[in-house]
């Protein structure tokens, strides 16, 4: 072998033992590492050369991956909210229970919007719960429903309760009580303004900024505060179908739109190319992503991405928010006028789409009675 020849070799192999050539040739960045990261101030720009290139990273995110990243969220202390729900979840269960739906104590009148305590042996679901909703009615001496008859019908009866008024802890200690009730009102009208803003960009992205009027009212929407202790059996059910891993919450797609805070808790885990990939948890800010429903709605033109969480071995917190359709919005129509699935199965409205939809999604909540 001639010299020429072998300090060509020797050139080439020093050339790939530098770490820099190795970390190019050989490195391959983790399949989540491109899911945008949107700045809240952004988000919320009003100007067009702003809203357009954020708008332009929100469509290509929800298009491929099915959600993105909000961030230095103005006001915000996401610390602050974990304290808090701590504290909630640490409250004595006769306090609690106060405040549970009526699923759990028949003498409370709350249906929807309130506690709900660990459900043992159910297999697919392991949480401990508290659901918080826009509506508040003051004066009413705890009684938060709106105002019933004995002769409404099963839409008037699930109307009336997507307009449930919440309930909060009376715990004794005036100062957490405020502080708690003040924090999660501002933190689901933080969600809620991220909620419309993310519509507003679908629709602009695809041409519809008419999306927007099907959440004028949102009567439904939710903001959940949930605990997930550990498990002292593990059941047959919880494992996944997909690669047997034990989870606390079974393999799914969102049905609206999801702003989700989940700390630094990891266990939250995403389905990309066939396989799930751990999600980078949300911090100090949100993970926000759409589900099946919205997804027909937008012509199928971005994803609802299907996740899961796996068991894990110490408790796990997390706060939801799902911001629906108005009650009366068309669900049986998509942006272009095709026909939904939702349309295709005879629900016209979004508030008779969710009678049927509420009771298996959070049996644990909803009264069986008002679904037919």
């Amino acid at each position: 072998m001639s010299g020429k020849v072998l300090g060509a070799i020797f050139a080439i192999v020093a050339v790939l033992l530098n770490r820099d050539h190795l970390h190019t040739l050989f490195y391959k960045p983790h399949p989540l590492a491109s899911v945008a990261v949107i700045s809240y101030p952004d988000l919320l720009s009003n100007t067009s050369s702003s809203s357009s290139s954020t708008d332009a990273l929100i469509f290509s995110s929800m298009s491929q991956f099915g959600f993105f990243y909000v961030t230095n969220v103005l006001d915000f202390s996401a610390e602050e909210e974990l304290e808090y729900l701590k504290m909630f979840f640490a409250l004595g269960d006769e306090v609690k229970m106060r405040l549970a739906v009526s699923k759990h104590d028949p003498r409370n009148r709350n249906v929807y919007r309130g506690y709900g305590p660990v459900v043992e042996g159910t297999g697919t679901q392991y949480k401990e719960m508290f659901n918080i909703g826009p509506h508040e009615y003051e004066g009413t001496g705890g009684d938060n429903s709106v105002n019933s008859t004995e002769s409404e019908g099963d839409r008037a009866k699930l109307k009336r309760i997507s307009k449930e008024g919440n309930v909060w802890p009376q715990t004794g200690d005036e100062t957490f009580d405020r502080k708690f009730k003040a924090l999660f009102k501002k933190g689901l009208q933080t969600r809620q303004t991220i909620a419309r803003a993310t519509i507003r960009s679908i629709g602009r992205s695809l041409g519809h900024p008419e999306l927007i009027d099907r959440f004028t009212e949102s009567e439904f929407s939710t903001l959940g505060l949930r605990r997930y202790p550990v498990r002292k059996t593990v059941q047959e059910a919880m494992n996944s179908a997909v690669d047997n891993v034990t989870l606390s919450e079974l393999e799914h797609e969102d049905s609206t739109v999801t702003i989700l805070t989940t700390f630094n808790y990891t266990g939250l885990q995403v389905l990309y190319d066939g396989k799930y990939w751990d999600a980078p948890p949300s911090g100090n800010g949100f993970i926000i992503n759409i589900g099946t429903l919205i997804e027909d709605i937008a012509d199928r033109s971005i994803l609802a991405v299907r996740h899961r969480v796996k068991q894990m071995d110490f408790i796990r917190h997390s706060i939801p928010y799902f911001h629906n359709p108005s009650f009366d919005a068309d669900i049986s129509k998509s942006i272009s006028g095709r026909q939904t699935k939702a349309g295709s199965e005879n629900y016209s409205i979004f508030g008779e789409w969710m009678r049927q939809y509420l009771p298996r999604v959070e049996p644990g909540i909803l009264q069986d009675k008002i679904a037919d």
